[in-house]
This record gives structure tokens, sequence and C-alpha cells, in this order.
């Protein structure tokens, strides 16, 4: 018997050797790749089937950008629970907004938003939860200015803590120039982001069937140059993007077809040549996935 045990712990000692060398592989890989691009990368990933993570400057600052949006989604269904409000409200699609600064009036650019078909709107009523799809799908800066109006940022960054974010940072809506002047931006983690997302994968954000329509809205973003960009066709990618000047982030849940999922966080900042980081990023996500399929022991 004696004998036996030893084998056996023999092999699971080599087991796990072989699995943290694939591991650091892995990690080589990504470094690798990212080192060949000017500018600052973060990478959060865990396999939510075996917890296994791979962490690059997870805790670093990052200019949220657009990701911030989906924090915003989750407070609008956290509120609408708590009987605030309906998704089905109608909302007025107005264009003028309030800087946290001083109170001071400005609305927003049609031609700097990602979509320009609600400007069009202005005016007139929508449903609450189509603002919503909106946000998430097509980035909509406007529609995410209405909805913060509503949700109030504050209560955006609590729901984040209460979920044990602790870096995630909403502080205003978009194009708020008086407030970006003062150096009040919205800003994000890598692994807040995954953390967030860990919980909705797991209906763990306000509930579960909150979180199976938040995930819905997410498999049909229209942005997918980074985290699907590589990956089969029968891989699908709940995420949320977000960009600016030197900046390019995805953020989402990959859904194996085999059932498996895992949350992935791509940050970037710093950023001279925005194309050339984006295809890197992409096989980051690539590399990943290769790995999460892989026959390891």
């Amino acid at each position: 018997m004696g004998y036996l045990r030893y084998i056996l712990l023999l092999v699971l000692s080599l087991l796990t050797v072989s699995c943290q060398w694939q591991k650091e592989k892995l990690e080589d890989q990504i470094a690798h790749e990212l080192s060949q691009q000017t500018g600052i990368f973060a990478v959060a990933f865990k396999d939510l089937t075996t917890n296994e993570q791979v962490l690059i400057r997870e805790h670093e600052i990052f200019h949220a950008a657009s990701t911030m949006k989906t924090p915003v989604m989750i407070e609008v269904f956290k509120q609408a629970a708590a009987g605030k409000f309906a998704l089905s409200d109608s909302i007025l699609i107005k264009n003028d907004f309030r800087s946290i600064v001083d109170g001071s009036p400005y609305s927003l650019n049609a031609r700097d938003d990602s979509d320009r078909t609600l400007y069009e709107q202005v005016g007139t009523k929508r449903l609450l939860s189509e603002l919503v799809y909106d946000m998430i799908i097509v980035s909509s800066n406007l529609a995410t200015n209405i909805i913060i109006e509503l949700v109030d940022a504050n209560e955006v960054t609590q729901t984040m803590r209460d979920l044990g974010a602790k870096d995630i940072m909403v502080l205003r809506g978009v194009e708020d120039l008086r407030a970006f002047e003062k150096g009040l931006a919205n800003t994000t983690t890598a692994y807040d982001l995954m953390l967030m997302f860990e919980k909705m994968a797991k209906g763990e954000v306000v509930g579960t069937e909150a979180c199976q329509a938040m995930i819905g809205i997410l498999l049909d973003q229209r942005f997918n140059t980074i985290l699907p960009a590589r990956l089969p066709g029968d891989v699908k990618v709940a995420h949320k993007t977000g960009s600016i000047v030197g900046v390019h982030h995805d953020s989402g849940i990959v859904f194996l077809p085999d059932g498996r999922k895992y949350v992935l966080v791509i940050l970037s900042k710093n950023l001279e040549d925005e194309v050339a980081a984006t295809n890197a990023m992409a096989n980051v996500s690539e590399l990943i996935y290769k790995y999460v399929i892989s026959d390891k022991p």
C-alpha cells in the first residue's frame, strides 16, 4: 500500500508540474505577443471550470472608456429589480446634460458617437430596454448619458463595490469636458472587470434571470475586433469593448460549445499603433482559447 501511495503521489506531482509548465508557457507567449507593441497592457483570464487564472497588471488603473457601460447596464437591471422603474418604461430622448463639476450644460456631438441614429430621435421617446441595448451593442454615448442620468453614476460605483470590485470608478457620462479638464474620468482595472463578468456568468449579479438577459445583450456586440476575432464561429462571446485615442479594451465571457466558459479582459493604453495593438490583443485571445481547449493533464 505504501508503494502504491508513493506512485500516486509521484504521478500527481508530475501532473502538477506539467500543468504549471503549460501555464508558464502561455504567460510567456502572451508577454511576447504584447511586448511587440508600444503601449501598456493588462490581462485578466479566469477559467470558470478549473478556476485557473492568468493575471498581468491586473490591478493597474486604466481609463475605462466604454467598458464602464457594462456596470451601468448592471445598475439599470438592479434598480429595475428594486421597482424604481421598468425596462419597458418610455424614456425621453434628449441631448442636454449637466457637468459633474459645476452643473454647466453640455451636449454630445453625433460625429463623435459610434451610433448617430439616436440623435435623430431627440424629443421622442424610446423604451429603456432599447436604450440599454444600444448602449452595449453599438456603444451609443447618447443612450449612455441618458441612462446614467436616470440611475446616477454614484449608484453604479457603489454597486461595483457591493460586487467586490474595489477600483472601478464610474463618475460621469461621456464628453463632460469640464470634468475631463479636471482629470475626472471613469476608470477600471482588468481584475475588477474579470470579477464582474465572473459573477454575471455565475448568475450572481441582481439574479439569474437578469444575468441571462444581460448576457443576451452582450452576445449581440457589434464590435468584434479583439476577443472573438480569431475564435471559431461556434464559440460565443458576450463582451463589451472600449476605445478612445490610444486606448482599446475588450472584456467579457467566452462560451465554448461543450458548455465550458471563461472570462477574459484585455486592456491597453498609450498605444501608438492601434491597429497593430488590436491584432496583438486578438492573438492573445486566441492563445488563451487554444490553451483552454488543449488536452492538459
